[in-house]
């Protein structure tokens, strides 16, 4: 049996465009991976057909799951014929905008691979993850990951130093589905709205909103990233300690996640928790994809714990925990004894 630990993203920044033909959202973000994970774990049998397990009631068991669907394509990619039956030990939200169910399936093929003793191409196992959802790619690299066209199009950028952070994970769960068509409404009303203006030529289009999230992410990444050489430390050869740097560079480049704008006026709850991490001394506090898990950078552990504690005493679902750097992430994936 191979067991896999299947870790958690945030979105650093989310612009959307308007729906395509195809049906999806351009998309521009900033994913980055956090330590809070779930595990997997994959055994292999002589026989036929994929079983899924999982004690929360909320996972589907079937071949709707992305574990069966990523397990399935794992095995006609390899040419095997076995009976597959997947763990799932769920601590991560379900629809809570953490990538878990992507991140699941990723784990899944790891260790389905690891089970089968083959190996998938790269460009394979990138295919594959693409087809079954437009999340797991870049579960494939880990660390900070420029996600572009419908998200599945990933981007390794060099590792932001590691960020302290408050994850709350609200009692609530968002459908991604239903947020993009509310998204759509919003659009569809914004522009009925310019049409019968006098200053529609000026008014910010979809188009132009993901224009413009592009040009201040790559400010922002400019000043985060600087073309001098770095070591591994996140120290720059020269200009000092930029620890808390992408903290405030967030914030003044004004790089938001425009699903803020139709899930808060549907779950205002929500926009209050982001409030709190707010007043507790969040940095920079944000919903992750389409929520309903909402996180807060902070300065540091200490800072980052304490905020938890007084939030959870507060009846607010909150743990503290950090931002895994790309060598990080492929390292802790194993899971040996205890953990």
């Amino acid at each position: 049996m191979s067991s896999i630990r299947s870790f958690a993203k945030i979105n650093l920044g989310l612009k959307i465009g308007a729906a395509r033909a195809d049906g999806f959202h351009e998309l521009r973000t900033i994913y980055q991976t956090i330590a809070l994970h779930d595990v997997i774990r994959v055994e292999v049998h002589p026989g036929e057909g994929i079983e899924i397990r999982c004690e929360d009631s909320r996972v589907p068991c079937d071949a709707t799951n992305t574990c069966y669907k990523i397990a399935e394509r794992v095995l006609k990619s390899a040419g095997k014929r076995v009976k597959v039956v997947i763990t799932i030990e769920k601590q991560l939200p379900v629809q809570g905008g953490m990538g878990a169910a992507s991140s699941n399936a990723v784990a899944t093929m790891i260790a389905l691979e690891c089970e089968l003793k083959t190996s998938v191409p790269l460009q394979e196992t990138l295919r594959i993850a693409a087809d079954v959802g437009s999340d797991l790619p870049l579960f494939l690299i880990g660390g900070t990951v420029l996600g572009v066209d419908r998200g599945q199009e990933v981007y390794p950028l060099q590792d932001l130093p590691a960020m302290h952070l408050v994850v709350v994970t609200p009692p609530v769960g968002v459908s991604t589905p239903k947020a993009f068509a509310r998204w759509d409404e919003l659009l569809a009303n914004e522009s009925a709205r310019e049409a019968a203006s006098e200053t529609a030529l000026t008014a910010p289009s979809a188009a132009g909103t993901i224009t413009t999230f592009s040009q201040t992410v790559f400010a922002w990444l400019e000043r985060v990233f600087p073309l001098q050489v770095r070591p591994a430390s996140g120290v720059p050869a020269s200009g000092g300690n930029r620890a808390e740097t992408p903290l405030l560079d967030l914030v003044r480049t004004g790089i938001e996640n425009d699903f803020e704008r139709v899930v808060f006026p549907e779950y205002p709850e929500l926009r209050e928790v982001k409030r709190v991490l707010e007043r507790e001394g969040a940095r920079y506090a944000s919903l992750s994809g389409s929520g309903s898990t909402l996180y807060g950078l902070f300065a540091s552990a200490a800072e980052a714990e304490s905020a938890a504690q007084r939030m959870s005493v507060a009846g607010h679902a909150a743990v503290a925990t950090t931002t895994l750097g790309r060598e990080e992430y492929w390292k802790r994936q194993l899971v040996t004894g205890n953990w």
